[in-house]
């Protein structure tokens, strides 16, 4: 082995380094693959699909209502939601439809013959949603842990958006 092969062996292995080290960086800070588990958002997202959840989305933008999250629960649980409330808004759910500062909110994503209790902001102590917090909904009402149950989500347990849901394959969708 002369010095030129030791030169090129080192370059290759700097490549192979440098690469390493920006795919950890992108899935750290940008991207990450997650993978639903339960029926909380079903028909939507169901069982066992695989999703891959932008990271990067609300460093640069902000949550919008109706984006799909990943948000960070209880230490180590991750939860997927759908973000129904933002701040300064006012929620009830009553007779099965969902209120935002007294206004039906149009839920097309969701099945109508889905039956849920009545719920309203004041029940969690609040009359409006709070800064730089967020009221989230699973879509099948009848089978989630959501806000009527752990509370509003601070901005900083969302970890990002569901922006692919791309396994199994035939059911490839962006959001």
């Amino acid at each position: 082995m002369d010095l030129r092969d030791v030169k090129e062996f080192a370059k290759d292995t700097a490549k192979i380094a440098i690469l390493i080290i920006i795919i950890l960086l992108l899935i750290q800070y940008v991207f990450s693959i997650t993978k639903v588990v339960g029926s909380s958002m079903y028909p939507n997202l169901k069982d066992e699909e695989i999703l891959i959840l932008n990271k990067l989305k609300y460093r640069i933008s902000e949550v919008k209502r109706g984006d799909i999250i990943s948000l960070k629960y209880a230490d180590t649980k991750y939860l997927i939601k759908r973000v129904i409330g933002l701040p300064g808004d006012t929620i009830k759910i009553k007779n099965n439809k969902v209120y935002i500062n007294e206004e039906i909110l149009n839920e097309g994503y969701i099945s109508s013959e889905l039956v849920y209790d009545d719920f309203s902001l004041e029940s969690l102590n609040y009359s409006k949603i709070p800064e730089n917090m967020y009221f989230v909904l699973g879509d099948n009402r009848e089978n989630s842990l959501d806000s009527r149950e752990i509370g509003l989500v601070p901005k900083e347990d969302i970890i990002g958006k569901i922006s692919i849901r791309f396994w199994p394959l035939n059911t490839f969708k962006l959001f």
